[in-house]
């Protein structure tokens, strides 16, 4: 299985998320931040997506990546999505930024194959909560499970 996550990271903590998800797919898989991400999508097995939640959107980066992306630019494609969120009751009336891009993804032609997870931090910049990088190892484990 070839497979690429695309992050984007203000503080770090999704890149790192990104990573441990790569683990769990015992490395298999290319980790690229999103404003490097020139690759012909559709090469790919599985493609992973995540980033902070900002306002319950996804980064402005985020947004325009998948924003450029063409109507069939994943057609077929089996496709997951991440973000990093805080543990605020308040922010879910907002949302989460992994089911917005779940949603445009799915529109650009990708097959969703796991609902949209989210991997928590203590503040706005972090740190990561404890066992939350295990948490995000065992779910590209999942991943990989699924993409077969």
């Amino acid at each position: 299985m070839k497979a690429l996550i695309i992050y984007d990271s203000i503080h770090g903590n999704t890149e790192k998320i990104a990573h441990a998800i790569s683990q769990g797919l015992n490395n298999a898989s290319t980790v690229v931040n999103v404003v490097n991400t020139s690759m012909d999508l559709k090469s790919f097995d599985l493609i992973v997506v995540g980033c902070p939640t900002h306002g319950g959107r996804p980064t402005k980066s985020m947004q325009t990546f998948l924003n450029d992306l063409n109507k069939s630019s994943l057609e077929g494609v089996n496709i997951a999505t991440f973000d990093t969120r805080i543990k605020a009751t308040w922010v879910k009336i907002f949302g989460f930024a992994a089911g917005r891009i779940a949603n445009t993804l799915k529109e650009k032609g990708g097959k969703l194959i796991e609902t949209p997870e989210g991997f928590f931090v203590k503040g706005t910049e972090g740190p990561i909560l404890e066992g939350e990088l295990d948490r995000a190892t065992a779910w590209g484990k999942n991943l990989a499970e699924k993409s077969v």
